[in-house]
């Protein structure tokens, strides 16, 4: 991998998203607009404060799937991604360019996300908000890179969306947000074990109860990271310059 050319690549990708006021609306917009209607349905009861900070999480982290795996695809099917592919950019560049535009999208999408949770919404959060931002950071940059991953297996923008049963739906159901993980069956708590999402969802309830949460999410935090690595080692090996 080239420094300079992975940084060219994650300009030029900013620069497309800066004229698609679409995908721009969905990253920043949508978040919000699903945490409003949540503390608007649970106005006056305290289910908000108990499932917010985790929900956090969990939408830059959808999200975020989406506009990636939509967004490298268009890339392989108008064969733009084969042109850069003679170049000396490798998929290494790529990848990295990927992860580190959207990864600019992401910041900018935790903090609108959770500014408006706590102080629009009146989420009550023990901990730090900063580390909030740090875990939807996180959990939007595993959500990139598992976009990126899935892509390379997608022949249309509909098989894209199609791998959101099966990677982000099971993470949805098994990361301790509709159950706690110790509740589940050994089975399903097992596997829950092995799912990103899980410690993504732990680590936002523990800073939204925890008034020092920073010793307790280390490890969470440390997960993910790896988990985010590895789909990007992953989708570096998996992606193909066209689509048949």
């Amino acid at each position: 991998m080239n420094p300079r050319i992975t940084l060219a690549t994650a300009a030029r990708i900013l620069r497309q998203l800066r004229s698609d006021h679409r995908t721009i609306a969905m990253m920043l917009v949508v978040p919000c607009v699903l945490l409003g209607l949540l503390a608007w349905i649970f106005d006056g009861t305290p289910v908000f404060d108990r499932i917010g900070a985790a929900l956090l999480g969990v939408f830059p982290f959808v999200v975020m799937f989406i506009v990636t795996s939509v967004a490298t695809l268009r890339e392989r099917t108008s064969g733009t991604l084969e042109r850069l592919l003679t170049t000396p950019l490798g998929k290494g560049d790529l990848m990295l360019g990927y992860a580190l535009a959207f990864g600019l999208m992401a910041v900018v999408q935790a903090l609108v996300a959770t500014g408006f949770a706590v102080w629009v919404c009146d989420l009550d959060v023990a901990g730090p908000v900063w580390l909030l931002v740090v875990i939807a950071v996180c959990d939007a940059l595993l959500g990139t890179a598992l976009g990126l991953l899935v892509s390379g297996f997608a022949s249309t923008e509909f098989q894209a969306v199609q791998f959101m049963p099966a990677l982000v739906l099971p993470q949805f159901l098994l990361c301790g947000l509709l159950v706690p993980r110790e509740a589940l069956p050994s089975i399903l708590s097992t596997v829950s074990d092995w799912l990103p999402l899980s410690y993504a969802v732990d680590a936002m309830r523990t800073i939204a109860s925890v008034p020092e949460p920073l010793a307790d999410v280390t490890s969470d935090i440390g997960i993910i990271i790896g988990a985010i690595a590895l789909a990007l080692a992953l989708g570096s090996l998996t992606l193909r310059r066209r689509t048949p």
